[in-house]
C-alpha cells in the first residue's frame, strides 16, 4: 500500500551521505503503487525526483517536492536459445546483485560491470560503462511508464538514443519516464573482454590463464576496490566527471606538451581524454576543502571526508573544473547529477 511521508532526510538515500530533507517521500514496491501516486495532488502540484540506487547524484539543498524512491524487485529469464538470453530485472534491483546473479547462472557480456553502484533501473538511463563494456553492448529493452498519462511503453537500443553516459533520459525524455524493467542481451559463450585498464594485469597478478567470466568479474571489483572508496565507509558518487573527447589537433598539441598523456583513440577519429589523469597532473590528488576532498587513490572521485555539505562537494569540483581547464585548455564535465 502506496505510503507518503513528509519531511525525509534523505542522507540514507545518497552514496555522498549528504544530509538533505524533502517535502514528500513516497516508496514505490508495485507498478500499482506508483499508477496510484500519479492520481495524487501531491504527485501533481510537487517538483518530482526519482531515486534508485541514489549513486549518481549530489544534493546540494533541500528538495522541496517530491521524491519517488524505486523499489521494483524481480529477475527472470524472459527466453533463451542454446546461446542467447534475454534477462528482465526491475528497475530497483541492486546493480552489482543483479550482476553476480547473471555471472552465478552463466550468463556472459555484464563480468565487466561489476561493483557499480546504483540500481538497474540507472543504468540505461547514463548508459553505465567501464572497462571497455557499455550498457547499449548488451541492452535488449527497457520498460517505463508516463509520469503524465500513466501508459506503459517499450523502448528498444535505437529508442533510447545512448552516447556516451547518455540517453534520452538524461535529455529530450527527462523526467517524462518511470522506468519500470530493464532486459539485457546475453550469451553462454560471449568473448572475453579482458583488454581494457588493469584486467589482464590483475588476471596475471591472481595467476589466472584461462579466466572464466567470474574470473574477470573478481578482477574487476579488486581493481575498483583497490582504487575507488566504499560508500558505506566514505560518501562519494563514483566518477564525478566525464573523460572529455577532444580534436585529433588538441590531442597532438597536449601531446607534444604532456608527457605520459593517457588518451585513447574513437572512430570518429577524436581522443578521449582519461579525466582522472588530467585531475592528477594539477596536484589535486588528495586536495581538501571544507570536509570535501578530491580521493587519494583516483582522482576521478571527489568524496565527503568530513561529514561535508553538498555545496561543498560542488565548489571542490568548480575548482577542479578551473584547474583542469587553466593547466591544459580542456573542459571537464560533471557526470553527477546535481540537484
Amino acid at each position: 500500500m502506496l505510503d507518503i511521508k513528509n519531511n525525509v532526510n534523505l542522507k540514507p538515500y545518497n552514496t555522498f551521505g549528504i544530509e538533505a530533507f524533502c517535502a514528500h517521500f513516497a516508496e514505490i514496491n508495485s507498478i500499482e503503487d506508483f499508477l496510484t501516486l500519479l492520481k495524487t495532488d501531491i504527485y501533481t502540484n510537487n517538483l518530482k525526483l526519482v531515486l534508485g540506487g541514489g549513486s549518481n547524484l549530489l544534493f546540494t539543498k533541500d528538495f522541496n517536492g517530491l521524491v519517488i524512491k524505486n523499489n521494483l524487485k524481480g529477475v527472470k529469464i524472459v527466453s533463451e536459445t542454446n546461446d542467447e538470453i534475454i534477462v528482465k530485472a526491475a528497475a530497483g534491483e541492486n546493480w552489482h546483485n543483479f550482476v553476480l546473479w547473471c555471472i552465478e547462472k552463466g550468463f556472459c557480456g555484464l563480468e565487466n560491470l561489476s561493483l557499480i553502484p546504483g540500481c538497474v533501473g540507472a543504468s540505461p538511463m547514463q548508459n553505465i560503462g567501464a572497462y571497455g563494456v557499455e550498457i547499449k553492448d548488451v541492452f535488449s529493452s527497457l520498460e517505463a511508464i508516463n509520469t503524465v498519462t500513466g501508459v506503459k511503453k517499450e523502448f528498444n537500443t535505437a529508442d533510447c538514443e545512448f552516447g556516451y553516459r547518455e540517453s534520452v533520459f538524461k535529455t529530450k525524455y527527462k523526467n517524462q519516464f518511470f522506468i519500470i524493467s530493464v532486459s539485457f542481451k546475453l550469451t553462454r559463450h560471449s568473448k572475453l573482454n579482458t583488454t581494457y585498464g588493469a584486467i589482464n594485469s590483475e588476471l596475471e597478478a591472481m595467476k589466472i590463464s584461462n579466466p572464466t567470466i567470474k574470473d574477470v568479474s573478481n578482477a574487476v571489483i579488486a581493481i575498483r576496490q583497490s582504487k575507488l572508496p566504499n560508500p558505506s565507509e566514505t560518501g562519494n558518487a563514483g566518477s564525478f566527471f566525464k573523460n572529455p573527447e577532444v580534436s585529433k589537433e588538441k590531442h597532438e598539441e597536449l601531446k607534444s606538451t604532456f608527457e605520459g598523456l593517457v588518451a585513447y583513440s574513437l572512430p570518429n577519429g577524436n581522443f578521449k581524454l582519461a579525466a582522472g589523469w588530467l585531475i592528477e597532473q594539477c596536484g589535486l590528488k588528495g586536495y581538501e576543502k571544507e570536509g570535501a576532498a578530491v580521493h587519494s587513490k583516483q582522482a576521478l572521485v571527489l568524496i565527503n571526508k568530513h561529514n561535508c555539505t553538498g555545496k561543498a562537494v560542488f565548489e571542490l569540483s568548480g575548482y577542479v573544473l578551473q584547474k583542469v581547464f587553466d593547466k591544459f585548455g580542456v573542459t571537464l564535465e560533471r557526470e553527477v547529477n546535481i540537484i
